[in-house]
């Protein structure tokens, strides 16, 4: 797609560039330097669980996420749920999540519409390690644990939580 500019040339925008074209030069030109910086779009978390069909159940049917690809036949399960997302590898022999104590710690989850999850995972059976609370800290927030160890906190600002 070009335009004629004042000299009579034509100017086109082609990967974030600038191209004039006055006559039959070309000069190129950054038309934004952010166009150029490589942008990091998603992350998935990525957790050995010891059996895998125990733990996609867990996070299909407690969790409400969904799968995104495969049949879990290779060791790996691809789940998500909004833009959480999750890689579960199955690792037999790893030590459980659950006895490597704060390690356990895994991701904080900022929702909107806490009090809701924390009410729709627990009528699904999730352990619950704490119920929603307002903290100090500006957050209204909740924990569970997943069958293989891994604790989760789910969050969201006292001023968007009600």
């Amino acid at each position: 797609m070009g335009t004629a500019n004042d000299n009579g040339g034509t100017a086109l925008i082609v990967r974030g560039f600038v191209a004039l074209l006055p006559g039959r030069s070309i000069t190129l030109q950054p038309a934004n330097v952010m166009d150029t910086v490589p942008q990091l779009v998603h992350t998935r978390s990525v957790l050995a669980v010891r059996d895998l069909g125990v733990s996609t159940r867990f996070y299909v049917d407690v969790l409400g996420f969904t799968r995104d690809f495969g049949d879990g036949s290779d060791g790996w399960s691809f789940l998500s749920r909004g833009a959480f997302r999750v890689m579960l590898g199955e690792c037999g022999d790893a030590t459980p999540a659950g006895e490597l104590g704060d390690h356990s710690w895994y991701v904080y989850v900022t929702v909107e519409g806490v009090d809701q999850l924390h009410r729709e995972v627990a009528a699904r059976g999730a352990e619950i390690l704490s119920a929603p609370a307002t903290k100090p800290w500006g957050l209204r927030e909740f924990s569970l644990r997943t069958p293989d160890g891994h604790r989760i906190a789910f969050g969201q600002p006292v001023s968007a939580a009600g």
